[in-house]
């Protein structure tokens, strides 16, 4: 087998080969599906809109993929995308919440939890906001608020549908009693849409809980969510900690609130952009 060493002149140290240079670069290329447990390829799992293809599993998407799966040629007008919170408390708890801001701007490239649009689907023009959990939890604050508010109101103004596509924690808690005010003010604006007999279709993602849930979320004339969703108000450990009950098996999933009346659909992500479009033609012709 003498074929297979490298021989160098005489007296020579050959240089060692660490172990690392000999193993092929693998990490960030494959991924463990939360459904199945097994490992899927990622570049895989992209192309199927983060849908494992194993098990069907949903694995979250942030806000501007979500507007690229339902709008026509992923393309879209973003409005508000300069507002900014001011920080009205100064509020402090592990960090200041400035920071907080500050570190969810760099790492989604977004000014808040949300981006507001207008685009086709379908061919139909529609006003959309998507929210991004990546930033701050999806926490509603007074920018999201008003990014929302702002949208129902061009829906109105222009004739035109609304979704919302929920991914959020609830209601921001260091903006305090203003964050829990835009749960009245985006509700108001939803009456002011209904009055103008225009279709809101809500689509609830995972996860949508606490504040969120318990205004607009559940304001659709259509509620759809995805398949393994947690909805809810409070999380489900809190709720077994304070009545001192087990919770039945998929309690505050998608599939446990159609069965008991809280959903309209529960739609796959691949299938959601067809479903809507059906849904508008029933609504609006």
């Amino acid at each position: 087998m003498s074929w297979f060493k490298k021989n160098g002149p005489p007296g020579e140290k050959l240089p060692r080969i660490e172990n690392h240079e000999r193993r092929v670069k693998t990490e960030g290329l494959w991924q463990k599906c939360a459904g199945c447990r097994q490992i899927v390829w990622k570049k895989e799992l992209e192309d199927n809109w983060n849908v494992c293809p194993r098990c069907g599993a949903h694995a979250r998407i942030d806000a501007v993929t979500r507007l690229k799966l339902l709008l026509d040629d992923g393309a879209y007008e973003p409005f508000d995308a300069g507002l900014r919170s001011s920080d009205p408390l100064g509020f402090v708890d592990s960090k200041p919440y400035g920071e907080r801001l500050e570190a969810s701007r760099a790492a989604t490239s977004l000014c808040d939890a949300l981006v507001s649009a207008e685009g086709k689907l379908d061919g139909r023009l529609i006003q959309i906001c998507s929210m991004e959990n990546k930033f701050i939890g999806g926490s509603m604050g007074s920018v999201v608020g008003e990014m929302i508010t702002r949208a129902i109101e061009r829906a109105i103004e222009r004739g035109t549908p609304l979704v919302i596509v929920s991914a959020s924690g609830g209601a921001r808690m260091q903006e305090g009693a203003i964050s829990l005010m835009q749960m009245a003010k985006i509700s108001g604006a939803l009456m002011r849409l209904d009055e103008a007999c225009l279709p809101y279709i809500s689509v609830l993602t995972d996860p949508t809980t606490g504040g969120v849930t318990a205004s607009y979320a559940m304001l659709g004339d259509l509620n759809i969510a995805e398949p393994g969703a947690l909805i809810g108000f409070a999380g489900p450990r809190v709720i077994e900690q304070t009545i001192r009950q087990k919770l039945p098996e998929g309690f505050q999933r998608s599939e446990f609130l159609l069965k008991h009346g809280m959903l309209d659909a529960v739609v796959p992500r691949l299938e959601l952009k067809a479903y809507i479009s059906r849904a508008m033609k029933f609504f609006v012709g």
